[in-house]
């Protein structure tokens, strides 16, 4: 069984920044494709940004390009989320997701492992 343990998020005002952390509990972390997904209240679950193994290629969604960053350190198992330039629309429980695969994914349901996920809200 893989575990997705996130960390990193929190309170910031708009324009701030936080960097969201996924620790995976995987010793084959680095054959994974990572994807960071988030849920605002009311909303369905949307894709916000993926990456594959090698850090290589790299997706995200329209709504946070030029914003964020995602980025992987397979030494210690870890894939992150670097999100600058918040903004209101940005607050919601962000989860990370893994599935053991090389292709670049930007589905959540072809993602085999979730997080707890970690909320974060942007005051205006």
């Amino acid at each position: 069984q893989v575990q997705l343990v996130e960390s990193g998020g929190g309170l910031v005002q708009a324009g701030g920044s936080l960097r969201l952390s996924c620790a995976v509990s995987r010793s084959a972390f680095r054959l994974y494709t990572m994807g960071w997904f988030r849920q605002a209240p009311g909303k369905e679950r949307e894709f916000v940004a993926a990456i594959t193994w090698s850090g290589g290629n790299t997706a995200y969604a329209d709504s946070v390009k030029g914003r964020f960053t995602i980025s992987r350190d397979n030494a210690k198992n870890t894939v992150y989320l670097q999100m600058n330039s918040l903004k209101p629309e940005d607050t919601a429980v962000y989860y990370c997701a893994a599935k053991g695969t090389i292709v670049l994914i930007t589905t959540q349901s072809e993602y085999d492992y979730w997080g707890q996920g970690t909320q974060v809200t942007v005051s205006s």
